[in-house]
This record gives structure tokens, C-alpha cells and sequence, in this order.
């Protein structure tokens, strides 16, 4: 099981990100997806998940900002973040957990400062 994540940067508070992750050694279509992170000096926390049939579900502090979606043609999950805030600053990770944190592949860095 593999997961590559991409797409992270240094953006301005109110700026957009969007990061994906390719996944392979599994059967993606029929798995969950999940996005966590990471934030410095903070445990792994659970962001956002993604059932297979297309069901998504967000952390509060996200909702309405980040929007999770999946190509199942691709192998990919993809995270939009618009609004960003400093407090979203973190480690991005994705997996094939589901509603939990957990860290997959070694993440994309995804900083929010003016």
C-alpha cells in the first residue's frame, strides 16, 4: 500500500491550496479515503473522509472551507482548501482509513503566513 501526496506550499491567509494523493497496492474504488494532518508541536488530527460511493465528511474547523473529493480512474483523492487560515499551517497526510488519523505516505507541507 502507497500513498503519494503533492500539492502543498506557502500561501497567504485567505489563499487556496489544492493537494492530491495517489494511491496504489489496494483497491481504491471501493475504499474510504481520508485526509489528516499534522500541525508543528500538535498530534496527527483527522480532517476530512471520503466513502466510496462519495459520502463526505469534514472536521468542523474545515467545514466550508476544504472540499474532499475522488477520481477513481486515477487513484487520486484531492483536499481543496480555500479560506486558508495560519491555524491550518500542517503536514498533510492521506490513507484508506476511515473518520480516524493516520499518517499514509510522507505528506505534503502546507504553510499559511502572511
Amino acid at each position: 500500500v502507497q500513498f503519494v501526496e503533492s500539492g502543498g506550499g506557502l500561501v497567504q491567509p485567505g489563499g487556496s491550496l489544492r493537494l492530491s494523493c495517489v494511491a496504489s497496492g489496494f483497491t481504491f474504488s471501493s475504499s474510504a479515503m481520508t485526509w489528516s494532518r499534522q500541525a508543528p508541536g500538535k498530534g496527527l488530527e483527522w480532517v476530512s473522509s471520503i466513502r466510496s460511493v462519495g459520502t463526505t465528511y469534514y472536521r468542523d474547523s474545515v467545514k466550508g472551507r476544504f472540499t474532499i473529493s475522488r477520481d477513481n480512474a486515477k487513484n487520486t483523492v484531492y483536499l481543496q482548501m480555500n479560506s486558508l487560515k495560519p491555524e491550518d499551517t500542517a503536514v498533510y497526510y492521506c490513507s484508506n482509513a476511515f473518520f480516524r488519523a493516520s499518517s499514509g505516505g510522507q505528506g505534503t507541507q502546507v504553510t499559511v503566513s502572511s
